[in-house]
């Protein structure tokens, strides 16, 4: 039996590039009105990855999985680089009307990041979704106060429209069912989902779906190095049919953690140390919380006096989720945590949007990480003129926002609106774009808690899986990684665009009991012993009953049916050309089947044919072409591969000078 695993992906409202690399695309209908899934005619068991971002992209993480019949989407995330109806997946690709309810069977969140997480209350609320939504504890903890702070800077800060309100995440946070890491969760009889620790934030998850013998491993964001306050991610080796792997940093192998650590304490001290100000946009759970504890404890050997902040509140609200879930932290922070909770910072106080003009040194942890609103941007835009500052990116940024821009060495932005207050360029009426000069240094130091390369295909080793899919990537980076897992494991690895499909063929093992008898049989007939790991043929009837499989002989199967035996046989006519009689031909066919095939039973019988095993051959012509001689050949089904043999030796005709008996 073959299966197919499909995946997916999808970002502009086009349905005319779906199906590039595989005629049967994955169609999600009513789950009610059938049960499969997908459109296939053919013999396969189809399972599908349909992804609606992510696709040779990072950003808005949103995966459709159809696996045996069940539809999964994984993650609900948004793009940070657009403020557009592209911030959001386009779910007209699952229906174009009514609710998702009736085409999904479940959702899945892997971590709090709102690349994976921010589109949700949309999903559920405005489109329409009342199934239940996945997640683990922290994360459905965590999650809502991230939602709210995106909705407040887009809905009161910017007055956007058109967007989820509080209570809509209160009523989407009401579906959610909480994970425990290795526990395996039944969604109904079929399809069952368990969570595997990912590292890189408080709560962060790797799901692992499986329906009957089929699976799909879904890494969400993971990070193979411990940290100062998170372990390594961790797998168990369940090869599953494919491994959906995040792949943000699919070329880089990154050096020592020790020596990025003091470099990075390094900048920060000579910055500080020359009176200049130093911004360090984080966002609030993880990488925060990582540097925080790097800079108290550097603080605190060298005695240092200049002030560091962190954004009003995060601090506090850090400082909970931390305690509560101090189970999900490393072992180091799980030892100490009674005699000192390294959460509660003496040397980072809370930060007070009038401090960013106060004269002297400092140091800032502001949200969002990727400069692309709120805080950190407001700072940005204060410091940015003054060559004695210098921001610090410590992770990744997404294309189109302004951490990306600076990254990439652009020293000039234009914000649209009131974005900025220095350098205003007044523009046409109505309009007004901002110029803002880059002065301050830039500086990045990757303490990014995403996979490198070493980190993925540690993974890949980890849980074997049979074919790998990249997704959370860029196109470039993720062709290089994908030629390397190819060369190295030999495995089909595959990097869907946005609007392609990738179909992949897989093989499950299917538990067939034997019979004794049958087994008996065979071994009668001078058959080797069975053994595993030497695949053979067997002979017999396959019954299938009460949800299990046996082989048995036909003998047995028929009484145990109470069915009356059948004989099949097939018959071929082959015309032939020869001058003598009939009885003479048959007797020339006799002659020549001897001489062709040695061990086979051949019988010249008085009635006028010849027997080849159970293959009976007659001659007939007619008088107006005596010459051209009709074979008749009739065989039963167990011989079908030498009738089929015969009757294409006898069409190319009877050697000459063949005797007749």
């Amino acid at each position: 039996m073959a299966r197919e695993v499909r995946c997916k992906t999808v970002e502009e409202p086009s349905l005319v590039a779906l199906a590039k690399t595989h005629a049967a695309t994955p169609s999600f209908k009513n789950k009610t009105a059938s049960g499969s899934h997908l459109s296939n005619v053919h013999l396969c068991i189809s399972s599908s990855c349909f992804l609606s971002g992510a696709g040779q992209d990072v950003g808005r993480s949103c995966i459709l999985v159809s696996i045996g019949g069940k539809n999964i989407m994984l993650d609900c995330g948004m793009h940070m680089g657009f403020n557009d109806d592209r911030r959001f997946p386009d779910f007209s690709y699952i229906t174009q009307q009514g609710r998702l309810t009736e085409f999904l069977d479940c959702v899945i969140i892997s971590h709090f990041h709102l690349d994976h997480c921010g589109a949700l209350p949309y999903m559920s609320e405005m489109v329409g979704y009342d199934g239940p939504i996945y997640m683990t504890h922290p994360t459905k903890a965590i999650c809502p106060i991230l939602l709210e702070d995106f909705r407040k800077i887009t809905v009161d800060k910017k007055g956007e429209t058109n967007f989820f309100t509080s209570q809509m995440i209160k009523d989407c946070m009401k579906k959610v069912v909480p994970l425990n890491l290795h526990q395996t969760v039944q969604v109904d009889d079929e399809l069952e989902i368990k969570a595997y620790y990912a590292g890189h934030v408080l709560g962060a998850a790797m799901v692992q779906i499986k329906v009957g013998s089929e699976s799909v491993v879904y890494t969400g964001d993971y990070n193979m190095t411990p940290d100062r306050h998170l372990g390594a991610a961790w797998i168990d080796k369940c090869r599953p049919d494919i491994l959906i792997s995040e792949s943000t940093y699919a070329t880089t192998i990154r050096d020592s953690k020790r020596c990025r650590e003091r470099d990075f304490l390094k900048k920060v001290h000579e910055t500080v140390e020359r009176g200049g100000k130093v911004l360090i946009p984080v966002f609030a759970l993880g990488r925060a919380q990582e540097l925080c504890i790097l800079l108290e404890t550097f603080w605190e050997r060298m005695n240092m006096k200049a002030p560091i902040y962190f954004s009003t509140g995060l601090t506090e609200k850090a400082n909970h989720y931390y305690k509560l879930f101090i189970t999900w932290t490393n072992q180091k922070i799980r030892k100490t945590f009674v005699q000192r909770n390294m959460f509660e910072f003496k040397h980072i106080k809370a930060f007070d949007r009038s401090y960013a003009d106060n004269p002297g040194p400092m140091v800032v942890f502001a949200t969002p990480g990727m400069l692309h609103a709120g805080q950190s941007l407001q700072i940005f835009k204060k410091w940015a003129g003054n060559e004695k500052n210098m921001i610090i990116m410590p992770g990744y940024c997404v294309q189109g926002t302004i951490g990306h821009k600076i990254l990439n060495g652009q020293k000039k932005l234009e914000m649209e609106n009131r974005q900025t207050v220095i350098e205003i360029e007044r523009c046409e009426p109505g309009c007004c774009h901002l110029s803002l000069e880059v002065k301050l240094q830039v500086e990045y130091m990757s303490f990014s808690a995403h996979a490198d390369a070493k980190g993925i295909m540690q993974l890949i080793r980890m849980a074997e899986p049979r074919n790998m899919l990249l997704v959370h990537g860029e196109a470039k980076k993720m062709e290089f990684l994908k030629d390397k897992i190819e060369q190295e494991f030999t495995i089909n690895c595959f990097m869907p665009a946005n609007g392609e499909t990738t179909t992949v063929i897989t093989n499950p093992s299917v538990p067939v009991d034997i019979s004794l008898n049958l087994l008996k049989r065979e071994m009668a007939l001078g058959g080797p012993l069975p053994d595993p790991k030497k695949p053979r043929t067997m002979h017999g009837t396959l019954i299938m009953k009460d949800n299990s499989l046996r082989l048995v002989s036909p003998e047995q199967a028929l009484k145990e049916l109470g069915l009356n035996e059948h004989q099949l046989r097939f018959t071929c006519r082959v015309q032939l050309q020869d001058p003598h009689s009939d009885p003479d031909t048959l007797s020339r066919i006799y002659t020549h089947l001897k001489s062709v095939l040695k061990g086979y039973t051949i019988q010249h019988l008085p009635d006028g044919t010849v027997m080849v095993e159970s293959i009976v051959i007659k001659v007939s012509s007619s008088a107006e072409e005596p010459n051209t001689k009709v074979l008749l050949l009739s065989w039963s089904y167990q011989d079908e591969d030498l009738g089929s043999f015969l009757s294409t030796l006898l069409k190319k005709g009877l050697p000459s000078g063949l005797s007749s008996m």
